[in-house]
C-alpha cells in the first residue's frame, strides 16, 4: 500500500507534490510523509489521521482476529494446490505479514505437517529464505480442509473486524457540498432547484427514488452521485463467519487506489504495518436493473468450491447501490422493496449461511431507486414514508433544450442553426411527444453516424437530421422508401 497513492486518492496532495517530496528524500531521507509535512503540503494530524484509518496488520498469533487453525489450514491448502514452498511465497499468496507466516510455518513444523528441505535457490546461490514440504500428515489434513473448503487465496478478516471497519468509514463521513456537487454535474445541463433538492439526498446517505418519464437523466444523475465521493475505503480481500469463508472483493466493481503517485521512491504507509488483507479502493457503486432478482441479495455458496460470494448490495457497502429501471424486474416490485425494509429501517442487514446460521452486517450504503413510473404505482404510502428523499426529473423546458442542444452540437463540432433547430422542434410537436434530455444527444449521434456513411464532414443537413427523426419516432405508415416488395 502506497501513501502517496493514498494521499493523491483522497486529495489532499497532487502528483507533482509527491515527486517533489521524492526529491527531498533523497536528498534529506526520513519518511515520505515526514518530508511532505516538511514542505507544508500536509499536516501532520492529516497524515495521522491517513495512519489511523489504515488497518494495521497483526503483529504475533495473540493479535489475530482469526483462528489460526483457520490460517493455518489456509497455508496447508496452498502448499498442496499450489506449490508453494517458500514464507515469501505464502505471505504474498495469504496477504499475511511475514512475522505471522512463520509463527504458523513454526507451529505446523512442529506438528509434524509439515518439514524444512533446504534453501531456496537462484542461480546456484543459497539464499537466506528456507524451502518447506507437507509431511505425509500434512498433506492428508490438506486434502481433509480442501474438502471443507477449496477456498486458496488472500487470508480472511473476521466478521467483528468487518462490522467494525464499515461503521469507521461509513458514507456519511463524507459531507458533500453545494461546490462539490456543481462541479460534478458541470458536464450536463440539469436545473439548479433540482441540485439544490438533491445534496441534502446525498448527504443523508439512506435511500434516494428518483423517477420520471424515460430520457431525462435519471441514470445519468444516478451515476454522477455514485462518483461524486472521494473518500478512501478499505474492503477486505473476503470474511469468514462460523469457519465458512465468503468473497468480498470484486475487481469488477472495485476501484483499487494504485499508481496515482510517481513510481520509485520509498512510499510505503509505514514499513510492514498495513494489514494487505485489506484493499483500498474509492468508493464503491454497483448498478443492476431488470435482472435483479430476490436471490441476487443473498449470499452464493458454490457447493464445489465450498465458499461464498456477498451479494450485490454487499459489496456495494459503504458506497452506492443503483436499481435502476425500478418497476422492470421479473419479481414484483413489493417483494423486492419488502427484503429493504429491515436494511432501510434499522440500517443493519441479516443473511444467512447454508448450515442455518444468521448473522448482521451494518447496512452503510446510498440506495437509489431510479424509476419511469411512479412512486404510487410502486408501493404503498407506508413503505414511500421510508424513503425520505423522492426527486422527480420532469420534461424539459424548451429554453433548457436548446442549451443542452446546442452544446451537444458544439462539442461534436456541429453548427446548430435556426432552420435545423425548427425543423427538431416541428417534428416532435407532430408526434405530440414531450421534449426531452435524451433527445439532442440521439440526434447528434444520428447525425454523426450519417456524415461517416456518406464520407462527408460533420454537419447538419434537412435529410439526415430528418432520418434521425425517423428513427426517433416510428412512423406507422408501411413502405415509407419505396422499397419494391
Amino acid at each position: 500500500m502506497l501513501l502517496g497513492d493514498i494521499l493523491v486518492a483522497k486529495g489532499l496532495v497532487s502528483p507533482a507534490d509527491i515527486e517533489q517530496a521524492m526529491e527531498r528524500q533523497v536528498n534529506n531521507g526520513g519518511r515520505l510523509g515526514d518530508n511532505l509535512v516538511a514542505l507544508g503540503v500536509v499536516t501532520q494530524e492529516q497524515l495521522d489521521d491517513v495512519f489511523n484509518e489504515t488497518p494495521q496488520s497483526p503483529r504475533n498469533l495473540d493479535d489475530l482476529d482469526v483462528d489460526p487453525m483457520l490460517l493455518l489450514q489456509l497455508i496447508v491448502k496452498g502448499m498442496y494446490s499450489e506449490s508453494l514452498e517458500t514464507p515469501s511465497s505464502i505471505v504474498e499468496a495469504t496477504r499475511l505479514p511475514s512475522i505471522i507466516v512463520n509463527a504458523l510455518i513454526k507451529d505446523a513444523v512442529d506438528r509434524k505437517l509439515m518439514e524444512a528441505i533446504g534453501s531456496a535457490q537462484t542461480g546456484g546461490v543459497a539464499l537466506a529464505e528456507m524451502r518447506y514440504a507437507l509431511s505425509r500428515a500434512g498433506r492428508d489434513w490438506a486434502v481433509d480442509s480442501l474438502e471443507q473448503s477449496q477456498y486458496f487465496g488472500p487470508a480472511p478478516v473476521s466478521l467483528d473486524s468487518f462490522q467494525d471497519r464499515i461503521m469507521r468509514q461509513r458514507i456519511t463521513n463524507e459531507w458533500v457540498s453545494r461546490p462539490m456537487m456543481d462541479e460534478a454535474f458541470s458536464e450536463i445541463v440539469i436545473p439548479d432547484r433540482f441540485v439544490s433538492r438533491l445534496g441534502p439526498a446525498v448527504n443523508s446517505g439512506t435511500a434516494i427514488l428518483i423517477y420520471g418519464p424515460a430520457g431525462n437523466g435519471k441514470t445519468t444523475v444516478a451515476e454522477i452521485v455514485g462518483q461524486i465521493f472521494q473518500n478512501v475505503i478499505y474492503v477486505p480481500h473476503c470474511f469468514e463467519v462460523d469457519g465458512q469463508i465468503i468473497k468480498v472483493f470484486d475487481p469488477s466493481i472495485h476501484k483499487v487506489i494504485e499508481d496515482a503517485a510517481p513510481t520509485g521512491g520509498v512510499r510505503t504507509v509505514r514499513r510492514d504495518q498495513n494489514d494487505k488483507r485489506w484493499v483500498p479502493c474509492y468508493r464503491p457503486m454497483v448498478i443492476t436493473g431488470g435482472e435483479l432478482t430476490l436471490e441476487m441479495l443473498d449470499l452464493k455458496f458454490n457447493s464445489i468450491a465450498k465458499f461464498y460470494e456477498a451479494p450485490m448490495h454487499i459489496k456495494a457497502i459503504n458506497g452506492t447501490f443503483l436499481i435502476d429501471d425500478f418497476g422492470r424486474q421479473m419479481v414484483k416490485p413489493e417483494e423486492i422493496l419488502n427484503r429493504w425494509i429491515v436494511p432501510l429501517n434499522s440500517r443493519v442487514d441479516y443473511l444467512a449461511l447454508h448450515t442455518g446460521k444468521s448473522f448482521q452486517i451494518p447496512f452503510d450504503e446510498l440506495v437509489i431507486f431510479s424509476t419511469n413510473l411512479h412512486p404510487n404505482d410502486l408501493m404503498d404510502p407506508a413503505f414511500q414514508r421510508r424513503i425520505a428523499y423522492k426527486l422527480e426529473t420532469v420534461e424539459p423546458p424548451e429554453d433548457l433544450f436548446r442549451r443542452v442542444f446546442e452544446g451537444m452540437a458544439k462539442k461534436q463540432g456541429l453548427n446548430l442553426d435556426e432552420t435545423i433547430y425548427d425543423q427538431v422542434i416541428q417534428v416532435i410537436r407532430e408526434n405530440d411527444a414531450p421534449l426531452a434530455y435524451f433527445q439532442p444527444k440521439f440526434i447528434v449521434e444520428q447525425v454523426l453516424a450519417s456524415c461517416k456513411f456518406e464520407g462527408i464532414a460533420p454537419q447538419f443537413t434537412p435529410d439526415n437530421v430528418e432520418d434521425a427523426m425517423l428513427n426517433l419516432f416510428v412512423k406507422s405508415e408501411s413502405n415509407m422508401f419505396g422499397v419494391a416488395r
